[in-house]
């Protein structure tokens, strides 16, 4: 970013955030439909595990069916932690935005009384 700016480089810095924001909605919502996805998937074999655990005892049917499971768990984990960083990448870029907006307008600001000085 520059050190100096001028209104046109403030719009034009804002406009690439506003669109960085409209593409992060589309990264959000694919990481969240991937974490669904996996979600589901881990629930299925969770439940498939649980009912093929051998023994009667249910602390030793869940402690097979989390061996049996880590595969699924560790796509679902990796799927929600993809869908947090995207979803907080979007508020930082909203926090940009924000932040770049109030950089605009102090520039405008001082545009319009640049040449005003009293005599």
């Amino acid at each position: 970013m520059a050190d100096v700016w001028n209104p046109a480089q403030a719009e034009t810095a804002i406009r690439d955030l506003s669109t960085q924001i409209g593409h992060g909605v589309n990264v959000c919502n694919s990481a969240y439909v991937e974490y669904l996805a996996a979600d589901h998937v881990f629930d299925l074999a969770w439940a498939h595990a649980i009912l093929a655990a051998p023994g009667a005892n249910a602390e030793a049917r869940k402690a097979h069916a989390v061996i049996a499971t880590e595969t699924e768990r560790r796509d679902r984990d990796d799927a929600d932690a993809a869908y947090r960083y995207a979803d907080r990448r979007a508020k930082a870029l909203t926090d940009q935005l924000r932040a770049m907006q109030s950089v605009g307008a102090s520039i405008r600001q001082t545009y319009e009384v640049a040449g005003r000085g009293e005599n």
